[in-house]
């Protein structure tokens, strides 16, 4: 079995070599690239330029604080304000849908139309997002914040399903026999089961949505990404990487908070406290298994 694996990953990983090798037309490109590499970031780049922390010339700055005046300051917490309102709209937005799109929850005849509009959202990328509705409502946030709320649905719904699609069938049996409605069961039922999976798809969406923030920025979304592309197209290089390296530290943090959040719905390793509804299963079973030794 374990020969089988190895023999299916080198198969894999040949296959990908050819492919590679079919879109490369000259790998002789690759010679001397990182050379210029190094003295882009020398002659370019390096040392990255800390101004974007001071205090802009204009507006004036009215705080005692001039970190809080600054490019960095004020692009980030642009960033992350479009991310945090965008994932919470997307999250609620695709909860809604997951659930109808779940084959262990509805029909198949219902699933397959939500599932296409899940599809269908995600389909086009966040960034394509933001320039049409850039065009439909102008430049600013709020079209960073539709943008991605539209391409947080779609992502996480599929995340969500899926989820729904993967919890124990012993559950959704005692639901259905307790004759729960479709919505209190996904209530009562369907989220305290996949909660831990829905707040780490959640914080995910929100590191993810703050990295793409960057992006969107480019297209006049807002965001710190428009200042990113001001100082690219005044080739000021050195306060772009400043810029990336506030994003890194941004979302290291993200990440850190991401697991000390989840410690708390974590219940010591791989145990699970009792809850009413593992409870009213055990209960379940052993009713059903005396009716069947009868």
């Amino acid at each position: 079995m374990r020969g089988g694996w190895i023999l299916a990953v080198l198969s894999l990983l040949i296959l990908a070599w050819l492919v590679l090798n079919d879109l490369v037309d000259d790998w002789g490109r690759l010679e001397g690239g990182m050379d210029n590499l190094v003295i882009f970031v020398e002659e370019s780049m390096w040392p990255p330029n800390w101004s974007v922390l001071e205090a802009q010339s204009y507006p004036v700055c009215e705080n005692d604080i001039e970190l809080f005046c600054s490019v960095g300051y004020l692009g980030m917490m642009e960033t992350i304000k479009i991310a945090f309102v965008s994932t919470m709209l997307g999250f609620i937005g695709a909860l809604c849908l997951s659930s109808l799109a779940a084959r262990n929850l509805v029909p198949l005849y219902v699933a397959l139309p939500f599932r296409f509009i899940l599809a269908a959202t995600r389909s086009l990328p966040s960034l394509i997002w933001a320039i049409l509705f850039v065009i439909i409502i102008g430049f600013g946030p709020l079209a960073g914040v539709l943008a991605m709320t539209f391409y947080t649905v779609g992502y996480l719904g599929k995340l969500q399903y899926e989820a729904f699609e993967g919890m124990p069938s012993d559950c959704l049996e005692v639901s259905r026999a307790m004759g729960l409605s479709h919505p209190s069961t996904v209530v009562s039922v369907v989220i305290p089961e996949t909660g831990n999976h829905l707040l780490s798809q959640l914080m995910f969406m929100f590191e993810y949505n703050v990295r793409h923030g960057t992006v969107i920025g480019i297209v006049g979304a807002g965001g710190i990404g428009y200042y990113i592309t001001t100082y690219l197209k005044f080739l000021q290089y050195d306060k772009v990487l400043a810029l990336l390296i506030i994003i890194f530290f941004v979302v290291v943090i993200i990440d850190l908070l991401s697991l000390m959040i989840r410690s708390f719905v974590t219940d010591e390793g791989d145990v699970r406290r009792p809850t009413w509804l593992r409870g009213m299963i055990k209960l379940w079973k052993k009713r059903r298994a005396s009716t069947d030794v009868e």
